[in-house]
């Protein structure tokens, strides 16, 4: 049955899928979020093993609500709404049948492939990440996680890196984190970066007399300009990319730029764009030339092999320690979990409220309208 026959006095039914990337990513939503989803007039079917890589048991969503079923991950995605935090792979999207509607971070406006799969297969889709209230503010995001996740990571690479006198001598020089974007994501940067991406080890430092961080926050415009960025890249130790690209086939630092760097310095990846060389809106990274990581690896060394395994069409040629994962969140699940669920239950609310998704108005209630947006037949 179609989205178009739901009808409000029939129970909508939700599939929640496990996450089936790299084993780093045990993202599920927490037994709270699921028994007020079922509180609110859904049928929920979790994928078997749902929430067993966050600690939780089988047990412990049927204490939250007993009528919670649980099931393969074929009967998961035959449902009427299919709920994953990070969009599956192209396999399982094809497991949704016609007319169903697929709820994810899917990425609209970078993955054309995606899309176009999605179009090709009948299926509805709400993306996540597209979500906005009326100003154009995203509803469902956790941009403090993402900058401050990837800070602390580069940072902790770099104190491996620095060289003479060391990161914690209090003789070196302020550390200069260069951020391009200065957006939702950029402003967060800032904090994060002043504080090492870890309020300890910045206290600690300061205690000892270490000079603190430097931040040069550039917006797209300056970065076009290649006597402006050569000296500020000569002397960058933290490069940050945290633009949202009005051409997301063009890079902001071409790889040979990253020749300027110094030796030590690191790449930092917050935007992850994919490299996709072979669509019709081709995507590449803003720092041409670094892999794309994951909750397995997010640090990778000049040498790494996931150079050999990049696109062709990709410079590679001037190489730093670069730092990448497509879901900086996630390297804290729990914490992150609880975020996205609270952000994510009064828009599903909404839709069971309405008795489903073709109920909902386009000029309707404040939800509606967010909803409404980030919709895949409204794009």
């Amino acid at each position: 049955m179609d989205l178009s026959e739901t009808t409000p006095n029939r129970q909508l039914n939700f599939g929640l899928a496990r996450m089936h990337h790299e084993m780093g990513e045990r993202r599920d939503f927490l037994p709270d979020f699921i028994a007020r989803l079922q509180l609110y007039g859904a049928h929920v079917l979790l994928e078997e093993g749902y929430g067993n890589g966050m600690g939780y048991s089988q047990q412990d969503y049927l204490r939250s609500n007993n009528l919670i079923r649980f099931g393969p991950v074929e009967e998961v995605f035959e449902q009427d709404y299919v709920l994953v935090l990070r969009c599956p792979p192209d396999k399982q999207i094809r497991l949704i049948r016609p007319g169903a509607c697929l709820i994810s971070m899917i990425h609209f406006p970078t993955r054309p492939l995606r899309v176009e799969l999605l179009r090709s297969l009948g299926l509805e889709a709400i993306s996540l990440d597209s979500i906005k209230d009326d100003t154009g503010r995203r509803l469902v995001e956790n941009l403090r996680a993402v900058a401050w996740n990837g800070i602390e990571a580069a940072f902790d690479l770099l104190a491996q890196l620095y060289p003479f006198p060391g990161f914690e001598s209090p003789a070196r020089s302020p550390i200069r984190v260069t951020l391009l974007g200065a957006g939702a994501v950029g402003i967060q940067v800032v904090q994060a970066a002043t504080r090492y991406g870890n309020i300890a080890l910045q206290r600690r430092l300061a205690e000892k007399g270490v000079p603190g961080v430097q931040v040069t926050a550039l917006d797209y415009d300056c970065t076009q300009h290649e006597r402006f960025m050569r000296p500020i890249l000569e002397v960058t130790d933290i490069l940050v990319d945290a633009t949202q690209r009005p051409d997301p086939g063009q890079s902001v630092i071409p790889n040979a730029w990253v020749g300027w760097l110094p030796e030590h310095a690191v790449l930092l990846d917050l935007s992850v764009d994919p490299y996709e060389c072979a669509a019709d809106v081709p995507s590449v990274k803003g720092m041409e030339g670094i892999p794309q990581g994951n909750l397995d690896q997010y640090i990778f060394t000049p040498d790494d092999p996931a150079y050999q395994m990049m696109p062709a069409c990709i410079d590679t040629t001037h190489r730093r320690h670069a730092v990448s994962c497509y879901s900086w969140p996630g390297i804290y699940p729990n914490a992150c979990m609880e975020v996205y669920g609270k952000q994510i239950i009064p828009i599903l609310r909404a839709i069971l409220e309405r008795g489903g998704l073709q109920k909902i108005r386009p000029n309707g209630r404040y939800f509606e309208r967010a909803i409404t947006r980030a919709l895949l037949t409204h794009r």
